[in-house]
């Protein structure tokens, strides 16, 4: 079980990070920080580009640099998002497109955490297994 600590600085770390947000094209900015099973935490934003499938999500950014760090195994992840000039308590609660989903699906356990917040008061922890049921996987888990 996470504890709450924990999931407060994963959302402080998503809502720091997402100040580097490149969205010029939606506005809609977001970060995210995921934390390995070890404790250290990889964050990463949206960067949008002229030629929309070319951009990535910060949930996607967040899991390349760490599995490019050597990291595979997750514990859990902080996604906070909304239009850039939104003051915080304007937010929705931002979870991850279908695309990161499963992308996501080839690291996160059933007992991965899944946390949208607004900010460190206002959030919702969801299991991976919530938020992608009957994910296509090559294992039969």
């Amino acid at each position: 079980m996470m504890q709450e600590t924990d999931i407060k600085r994963l959302i402080e770390s998503a809502s720091e990070i997402r100040k580097h947000s490149y969205a010029p094209y939606s506005h809609f900015t977001v970060g995210a920080a995921l934390m390995a099973k070890d404790g250290s935490i990889y964050t990463g934003v949206n960067v949008e580009n002229a030629s929309y499938p070319v951009g990535i999500c910060a949930e996607r950014t967040a899991f390349v640099k760490a599995v490019s760090e050597g990291k595979s195994e997750f514990c859990a992840i902080a996604i906070v998002g909304g239009r850039k000039e939104q003051s915080e308590s304007a937010h929705e609660l931002c979870y991850p497109c279908g695309l990161c989903r499963q992308f996501m699906a080839e690291w996160c356990k059933e007992d991965f955490l899944v946390i949208a917040a607004k900010n460190t008061n206002e959030y919702c922890v969801h299991p991976f297994s919530e938020i992608l049921p009957f994910a296509f996987s090559l294992s039969k888990e």
